[in-house]
């Protein structure tokens, strides 16, 4: 995978940079695999904004993602690397022994053709689904579970993966792409190696239009606003604002926000990187 730097013809590409789409295989996507996607435009069903910055963008469908992976002990082979306007991450569509079709998110190094298994007894390979009981320790793993069954959480963008550190009982560790350790059941699934498209970090859109694209409406800075709508707004000329503050006032820049008697707090071994 790797990104194309455009020559400087117009002004909004003078600092573009895209991701090539040399693993792409496939242009149209399967057809029994995808759903509408409905846009709010940041309203809710009383046509009130309750989100802002949210609106536009291309018309898209939506991907029907196995991130479970429980078809166990079926192998199913990779039919073709696609694009998915809803992730920053390729997907594979598989094709299964009994002839069912199914997307998953795209390793880095899978490539059409090959053939990818899930459930226990198989052998820790690119794209393979097994649990974290029977992983090797050190693994890079994505798409993890947090509770059995559920299907992957974890680890599901572009270019990010997790390491199985250790295993204690009936926990295994794993540190996740923010820096923090974290214990979970070693009956959860994960899959082995990292998201693919890991140069997407190196994208620049090159010119506002294409966020627009993306549904992303421009985002105010609270210190341009005035007095009302913001409690960083106002005051005569170009002010530094105040204490960095949300809309709503809460602190920003620092001011920790997690709840102290979260329940999942006691299975977090390390915090993330501040």
């Amino acid at each position: 995978m790797a990104v194309r730097k455009l020559k400087p013809v117009t002004p909004g590409q003078r600092h573009k940079i895209i991701g090539a789409f040399d693993t792409i295989t496939a242009s149209t996507p399967e057809k029994s695999l995808l759903k509408p996607v409905q846009k709010s435009g940041g309203r809710n069903n009383q046509g009130r904004m309750t989100m802002r910055y949210i609106g536009g963008g291309h018309k898209k469908r939506y991907r029907v993602i196995d991130f479970k992976r429980e078809k166990d002990g079926i192998p199913a082979r990779v039919d073709s690397i696609q694009y998915d306007p809803n992730r920053s991450a390729r997907i594979a569509l598989l094709v299964y022994a009994d002839g069912e079709k199914r997307y998953m998110l795209a390793p880095n190094g899978l490539v059409a053709g090959q053939t990818v298994l899930s459930g226990s007894g198989i052998a820790p390979e690119v794209g393979n689904a097994l649990p974290l009981s029977e992983i090797p320790l050190g693994t890079l793993v994505h798409n993890i579970e947090l509770h059995p069954g559920q299907g992957g959480v974890m680890a599901r963008s572009a270019g990010t993966y997790a390491q199985l550190t250790s295993r204690e009982g009936k926990y295994a560790i794993v540190k996740l792409p923010s820096g923090e350790s974290r214990m979970v059941l070693v009956s959860c699934k994960a899959t082995v190696g990292t998201v693919g498209n890991t140069e997407h970090n190196l994208e620049r859109s090159g010119k506002a239009g294409r966020s627009r694209w993306l549904g992303r409406r421009p985002r105010v800075r609270g210190v341009v606003m005035n007095p009302v709508d913001h409690p960083m707004g106002g005051g005569e000329g170009r002010q530094s604002g105040g204490h960095p503050r949300s809309r709503k006032g809460l602190l920003a820049k620092g001011y920790k926000t997690r709840a102290k008697k979260k329940a999942s707090n006691k299975y977090i071994v390390e915090r993330r990187k501040k």
